[in-house]
């Protein structure tokens, strides 16, 4: 069943100078698209991924879809009824454990902020039990955790309210590898107990492949693939995709040759004419140059490419 449902989704950024400077040096107007045009639909208790490199626009998503930001075209739709300010039933874990809690509060007043604001009435120490910390520890403070503990108590602040769908923006980038799993793994669990829906934001391939139902891939604002994991990783349809696979660590990959990523990421202010990766893309044509590719069906996924049955992955038959 569709929980959320994101509609034609673009958001711009004025990234111009002072009117001021703009007048003396007869400069106009310049606007930065973070997102363009991203339509996708989040299952009720399914993880919904999405990955891409630094400045794709996947925190822009995800704040658009908590309603912490408001989209320029498009929108976000939970259970039909348009996304327009922040809503009790869809929260988020931010990224950096260390900035994301008021370190003047007591742990057990942050835990329970989102439902009190909602006139809800919540059990902070139950809600830390639920998360694997202690009851005692709502009376203590931010700064006397660990950077996982932390993030557990960002993940008890989330549950608070009683959430349908949870925004988690690289909750573990911030954590060590053995920590990043304790973390992870709790929310599998609170998942498969409560029927919690995640959109989870994420650069590493391993912690999207091991959480994710479905994963969309961002290149430059623009979605370029959608697929369930086993697909993705297997048989994926865009050259972007077979990139960002090739490039990840491999536990086997010792004395493995593979050629590292072309190109740097274009100009976002600027970017080029039709597909958006054809200046790095080594089976861009003529046609890729000139007409952006629509995001269709390939095969069990979606992707949004001219060449997309003739993508290979180095090292694959």
């Amino acid at each position: 069943m569709s929980l959320a449902v994101v509609e034609g989704l673009t958001r711009r950024f004025d990234v111009s100078k002072p009117w001021l400077e703009r007048v003396i040096g007869r400069q106009p107007k310049r606007s930065l698209t973070a997102v363009s045009d991203v339509s996708m639909t989040i299952e009720a208790g399914r993880t919904y991924a999405l990955v891409g490199e630094s400045g794709s626009g996947k925190s822009t998503i995800g704040r658009m879809v908590a309603g912490l930001l408001r989209p320029s075209e498009g929108e976000v739709r939970i259970d039909g009824e348009a996304v327009r300010a922040p809503r009790a039933d869809v929260q988020m874990i931010f990224q950096d454990p260390y900035a994301s809690l008021n370190p003047r509060w007591r742990v057990g007043d942050i835990v329970a902020e989102p439902a009190r604001a909602r006139g809800m009435e919540v059990e902070p120490g139950a809600l830390l039990e639920r998360v694997g910390l202690r009851a005692i520890d709502a009376q203590r403070y931010p700064h006397e955790f660990s950077g996982g503990q932390r993030q557990r108590i960002g993940v008890a602040r989330a549950l608070s309210s009683r959430p349908r769908l949870i925004v988690a923006d690289e909750p573990t980038s911030a954590l060590d590898v053995s920590v990043q799993a304790q973390v992870l793994n709790l929310m599998k669990d609170l998942q498969e107990e409560t029927g919690i829906a995640f959109l989870l934001i994420s650069h590493d391939l391993t912690v999207i492949r091991h959480m994710a139902d479905v994963i969309g891939v961002l290149y430059l604002g623009r979605l370029v693939e959608e697929a369930a994991p086993a697909t993705l990783f297997e048989r994926p349809a865009h050259p972007y995709t077979a990139m960002l696979i090739d490039a990840a660590p491999k536990l086997d990959g010792f004395g493995r040759e593979v050629p590292p990523p072309v190109g740097e990421i274009p100009d976002p202010i600027a970017p080029p004419p039709g597909c958006a990766y054809n200046p790095r893309c080594p089976l861009a044509i003529d046609l890729c140059r000139r007409e952006r590719p629509a995001l269709e069906p390939v095969g069990p996924g979606r992707a949004a490419c001219h060449r997309a049955g003739e993508v290979r992955l180095e090292g694959v038959a």
